[in-house]
């Protein structure tokens, strides 16, 4: 898919300087990671078409619902933090993290590289409408979706592919134009990027900007926000998650940035799917 394309050759200088040979075989996935933290989160099936996978739950029944679409790194410490912190936002929400790797979670660029380059990203776009049809059909009136990274691009391309998505909040993560043409969005769309994100054509400025471009003319609610001094990966402020990105060059941490992108996320989930 070109999108996992996209973001491979902009990742491609974290992956040269943080390995020096072929890329190491797929250690099997630890289980504690999809089950670490799960004390506030109900673990659900979701069917769709002849495939079933895991789904992580947290928040309010019968609120508003978001979607939650992880990292290249998978179901991990990280995309439940988020998860959770959306859930208590405003009158409280249900967030959903779709498990798009089924179980299976890196522990290194090198994995996240390899589980990306797996991915039917079009089979990702399914599990997302399917996710949102599961909450819709479980209480939540109106269903958004969200992303990091590759979810981000995801989160965009659901805003354009999913007709059941009533509002979008995508971070640092734009879609090939291959997977999904923002210009044909059909739900309201809020990104979010870093102005030092270095990774060109997927989520530098350039890409914020060409998304921008397209979105004016998609007709929908809109907003791209660049913020000043950060890096990839900004929201991204557990001790773990600071650790992880130092380790990929990423050492700017900022976190009035972090606040105020939290706070256009609420004021646009608020605006679009209510508050329970």
């Amino acid at each position: 898919m070109a999108t996992a394309h996209l973001l491979r050759r902009a990742c491609s200088a974290f992956l040269s300087s943080t390995t020096t040979g072929p890329l190491p075989r797929l250690r099997q996935p630890r289980a504690a990671m999809a089950t670490d933290s799960s004390a506030p989160f109900q673990k659900i099936q979701i069917q769709r078409e002849d495939t079933t996978f895991d789904a992580y739950v947290v928040g309010k029944e019968n609120a508003p619902g978001i979607v939650v679409l992880q990292e290249w790194w998978g179901v991990d410490y990280e995309i439940k933090n988020h998860a959770i912190h959306i859930s208590q936002l405003g009158g409280g929400y249900r967030a959903l993290i779709p498990d798009l790797y089924r179980g299976k979670v890196a522990l290194d660029v090198a994995e996240a590289q390899h589980l990306m380059d797996g991915l039917d990203w079009q089979g990702a776009v399914k599990d997302i409408q399917a996710s949102v049809k599961w909450l819709k059909s479980n209480g939540s009136p109106k269903v958004g979706v969200t992303g990091y990274c590759m979810g981000g691009a995801l989160s965009i391309a659901s805003g354009v592919l999913v007709p059941e998505v009533d509002a979008v909040v995508a971070f640092y993560g734009t879609p090939s134009s291959e997977l999904a043409d923002p210009s044909k969005a059909k739900a309201p769309i809020q990104a979010h990027f870093g102005e030092h994100d270095s990774f060109v054509g997927f989520s530098d400025v350039t890409a914020a900007k060409s998304l921008e471009e397209k979105l004016k003319s998609s007709g929908v609610p809109y907003e791209v926000h660049i913020y000043p001094g950060c890096s990839h990966a900004f929201m991204n402020t557990s001790p773990e998650a600071l650790k992880r990105k130092k380790g990929m060059g990423l050492t700017d941490e900022n976190q009035e940035a972090v606040d105020l992108a939290w706070s256009r996320f609420s004021a646009w989930m608020g605006r679009f799917l209510g508050s329970a």
